[in-house]
């Protein structure tokens, strides 16, 4: 298959496995997989890379790109790693065969915008190297995809056995929802989590007629955080449900803001054992 080939396939894939580092190749591999699988659509692999020689950027940015290499190695070096762990997973079954990996390097930026902008679901990691953290950044807050964030443990498997929502009645947090239909049509069991709802019950009242609009069947749950952060309370309840994944609207503020004052989103992305399906 041509380069140009191969990017036309990974472009307009239904689930793509974004690949920055070589920590996280598995786990992104495996969910995107299982994402794939759970609406029988396509999936598709591509590397991503900061490479200064090949970057159109200001001269402090490429100064701050080849310092890294230092502690991160070359562009090469890591692109190498990458593509002997997708060649190692691919390995593993045979139905895995005709599955290429695109490589994208240079601007980072450019590379996140070539290699996802038809695409439904990212799974990536928000951790981890420089190249991992930038892309993270660029799917949520410039290209506002629907990002799903393996575990930082070992990725298990029942991606949609038990998806749990984060719910309050903002913008952001119906957008996640509405992107994430696909796979919510094709999970097991759906909760909708409302934390510290009004007297009204409008978080309740909300998430019902959202889950009705879709065509969704799931049930509404309303809890008190009891002094905890929310972000304590989602994992709490998630851990006590058995959730498989836990669904949000990320960030409601703007980048810097949310480095300043947020919380909720901050709290899982550190501390959350399940996969994390998000969209700004």
């Amino acid at each position: 298959m041509s380069a140009g080939t191969l990017r036309e396939a990974t472009v307009r894939a239904d689930v793509l496995a974004l690949l920055p580092d070589p920590a996280t190749v598995r786990n992104c591999l495996d969910a995107a997989e299982d994402a794939a699988r759970a609406i029988h659509g396509s999936m598709a692999a591509a590397h991503i890379g900061a490479d200064p020689e090949k970057m159109i950027a200001a001269p402090e940015e490429i100064d701050l790109q080849i310092l890294r290499d230092m502690n991160e190695d070359s562009p090469n070096h890591r692109f190498e790693r990458i593509a002997s762990a997708f060649a190692d997973w691919r390995r593993d079954r045979a139905d895995r065969e005709s599955l290429l990996l695109d490589d994208c390097r240079g601007d980072l930026a450019r590379c996140v915008t070539a290699e996802c902008h038809e695409t439904a679901l990212v799974v990536a990691p928000c951790h981890g190297n420089m190249d991992a953290r930038d892309a993270f950044y660029d799917l949520l807050f410039k290209e506002h995809k629907l990002v799903l964030v393996p575990p930082p443990g070992a990725y298990t498997g029942n991606l949609l056995g038990h998806v749990v929502i984060g719910w309050k009645p903002h913008e952001h947090a119906q957008r996640a929802v509405v992107a994430a239909r696909r796979w919510l049509v094709a999970a097991d069991r759906i909760t909708v989590l409302c934390i510290n709802d009004k007297t009204d019950g409008s978080y309740q009242r909300t998430a019902r007629e959202l889950l009705d609009r879709l065509g969704l069947e799931g049930e509404v749950v309303a809890i008190s955080s009891e002094g905890r952060s929310v972000g304590e309370t989602i994992l709490d309840f998630a851990r006590s449900a058995t959730a498989t994944c836990l669904l949000i609207g990320a960030f409601k503020r703007g980048y810097l803001l949310e480095l300043l004052l947020g919380r909720v989103t901050r709290h899982l992305l550190s501390h959350s054992m399940l996969p994390l399906m998000m969209k700004h």
